[in-house]
């Protein structure tokens, strides 16, 4: 008995050890179940984080790129990147949809990442990817994303890449989506402000779309948005600061900018290019007799010529009223000769409402041909033009070989006479700097007239303090546009030029005391500055013998329209139209800067008080029109 139970105790040892280990064997599966799935939400959130992560640093990434001023181009090909490398979609691209200037509105890639399979079937199409139109069907799932503005996904990769590429035959779209690995697309719609931008475009492996990946989406089109609007705005902006708000196409600092790349890319390569230099034909006229909102019209109508007619290398520009020049790269004087024609048929050919036919004078001149000087060959081509005017307008003429311009010529000559025979009572040091500055126009500096500006500046320095670096080169340039629009000769002109850059120097013969006396004059410090003319006239430039053509202007410039002027007191037609334009020229730059008695007016306050003063210091029609070249022409 004792054996037995023994043995007995033994087995319920046994059996209690067993429940035991099997309770403790279920703790242990059931640890081991928990520590799984723990592990796999572990891993579930960390990929969630690694995702919102990116997500954060994408968004970022917009964020930044908002703050860089990169243009809209660079900035889409960065979000497609993104899209692409950072977020694993296999294929992303940005669609912006067109409707201006359009019969129907279409889609255009603006942006796509790489792909070989999209790069083939362009290739079948036969269609560069920059400029092909995606068809915008209303039924179709880009225009009801775009319209609804809300996200869609759809797993019909076939059908995607028939609506994209409707030319596709069907081998040909059963093969491109045989290729493809993509199992869904999505697109995103954008929109800057209330206005259909667009969408994005991606594909995935994936199966479908999660809600987490459309919040991301949604998020990210948020911010492109905002990136679209804030690059649209710099491009806006940029945009003006470089084209002529009237016409459109490039304003004056644009086109003198790339002459300069272009001249340096010449000589680097000794490659011609050339410069057509037009003027619309009786633009006065058109405005006297059908009003200003034609004369807009007519200029306008030569803009979109220049615009259709030129290449897209080439860069069509408004100099200023009624004035245009195209810069031909790379083109010699007999392939400009051709493209002026060209453009001078096609704007005689404009029918225009009301006005009817308009007409344009065309001149050509060409780089390293005619003139290896860039002012010098504006001058030349400017001349041809105006040589097309006296022959009768609507023409095209070449410009002249001519190893310099004569007026800057004589100004050059003139200054160095001044100098050499101390006609004027300045410093040893100046008189040196100036006319080492002279001698640079003679042998390597290619602005010759930026010199000559510059060398009125010092002179005009050395009795008025206050006067301004470059308002002599504006003074010139006003008073040119002013001549112009009078429809004066090239001869005169070329006198008045001349004449800006010398009326004003009898004021070097003045008393600094009474030139900056900030008390009114007496009646005898009024009689001196009165001499001051004459003085610049007889004793400083008659001795000149290549400058008697100009005294006349100079000694004439203070004579006011009611005669009341001095020294002579002439009035109306007496006093020369060029004289008359350098006294209006004169005053307005004079109110600009502060003088030691008063400040600055401003511009309102000019304009106001040049038409007061109208009919009695300056004729009523030359007001007029000064008044329409301040308003219409580019001056710096």
């Amino acid at each position: 008995m004792g054996i037995f139970s023994g043995f007995k105790d033994i087995l319920g040892q046994i059996n209690k050890l067993d429940g035991s280990i099997y309770l403790k064997g279920k703790d242990f599966a059931d640890v081991y179940a928990k520590n799984i799935a723990l592990e796999e939400e572990i891993a579930a959130r960390t990929k969630e984080l690694e995702q919102a992560n990116q997500t954060i640093l994408t968004l970022n990434t917009v964020w930044e790129m908002m703050n860089s001023s990169q243009p809209l181009s660079s900035m889409l090909d960065k979000i497609v990147s993104i899209l692409h490398e950072d977020m694993g979609y296999n294929f992303a691209c940005i669609l912006k949809l067109e409707t201006e200037n359009c019969k129907y509105p279409y889609l255009n890639v603006k942006s796509s990442s790489v792909s070989k399979i999209v790069n083939n079937i362009f290739l079948q199409i036969d269609e560069a990817k920059e400029t092909y139109k995606i068809p915008y069907l209303e039924n179709s799932l880009l225009a009801k994303s775009i319209n609804e503005r809300k996200i869609y996904s759809t797993p019909d990769i076939k059908g995607m890449v028939k609506m994209l590429f409707p030319r596709l035959t069907e081998e040909q779209l059963i093969q491109a989506c045989n290729a493809m690995t993509s199992k869904s697309c999505t697109v995103v719609p954008l929109h800057s402000g209330n206005e259909n931008f667009g969408c994005v475009l991606v594909s995935s492996e994936r199966d479908g779309i999660t809600d987490t990946e459309t919040n991301f989406l949604s998020l990210f089109a948020n911010q492109i948005e905002l990136a679209i609007t804030v690059a649209g705005l710099f491009e806006e902006v940029k945009k003006q600061a470089i084209t002529d708000p009237l016409t459109g196409i490039y304003n004056r600092r644009y086109f003198e900018e790339n002459l300069i790349k272009e001249a340096e890319r010449s000589l680097r390569l000794k490659q011609q290019f050339s410069i057509i230099s037009m003027d619309l034909d009786y633009l006065k006229k058109i405005n006297d007799t059908y009003g200003h909102q034609y004369g807009d019209l007519a200029i306008k109508t030569i803009a979109n010529v220049l615009k259709r007619e030129a290449r897209s290398i080439d860069i069509p520009a408004r100099i200023g009223g009624e004035e245009f020049n195209l810069l031909l790269p790379g083109v010699d004087s007999s392939g400009a000769a051709i493209a002026a024609e060209r453009i001078r048929k096609s704007i005689e050919n404009q029918v225009l409402d009301t006005i009817g036919g308009i007409t344009a004078s065309v001149g050509v001149a060409t780089f390293l041909e005619h003139s290896d000087r860039i002012d010098e060959l504006i001058e030349l081509a400017d001349q041809a033009m105006y040589k097309a005017k006296v022959n009768g307008r609507n023409q095209v003429q070449i410009a002249q070989n001519s190893t310099d311009v004569d007026w800057q010529k004589v100004a050059v000559e003139t200054f160095m006479d001044i100098l050499s025979k101390k006609r004027i009572p300045v410093s040893e040091n100046i008189a040196l700097s100036i006319k080492q500055k002279l001698q640079r126009i003679k042998t390597e500096d290619k602005n010759s007239n930026d010199i000559l500006y510059s060398v009125v500046d010092m002179i005009s320095q050395t009795y008025n303090q206050m006067y301004k670096p470059g308002t002599t080169k504006s003074k010139q340039l006003l008073a040119v546009l002013l001549a112009k629009r009078l429809d004066l000769p090239k001869e005169e002109i070329d006198k008045l030029k001349i004449a800006i850059l010398l009326y004003d120097i009898g004021n070097i013969m003045i008393p600094e005391e009474i030139l900056n006396k900030k008390e009114p004059l007496t009646e005898e410090e009024k009689t001196i500055i009165h001499q001051h003319p004459l003085i610049a006239a007889r004793e400083i430039l008659k001795p000149i013998s290549n400058i008697q053509d100009v005294i006349p202007i100079i000694e004439n410039h203070h004579e006011y329209w009611d005669g009341k002027g001095y020294p002579s007191k002439k009035s109306g037609i007496e006093i020369p139209i060029t004289s008359q334009i350098v006294l209006l020229v004169d005053a307005f730059y004079a109110m600009t800067q502060d003088r030691p008695y008063r400040s600055a007016y401003t511009a309102d306050e000019i304009i106001k008080i040049i038409k007061e003063e109208s009919g009695q210091r300056w004729n009523e029609k030359l007001v007029d029109d000064f008044i329409y070249v301040l308003k219409n022409e580019q001056i710096q």
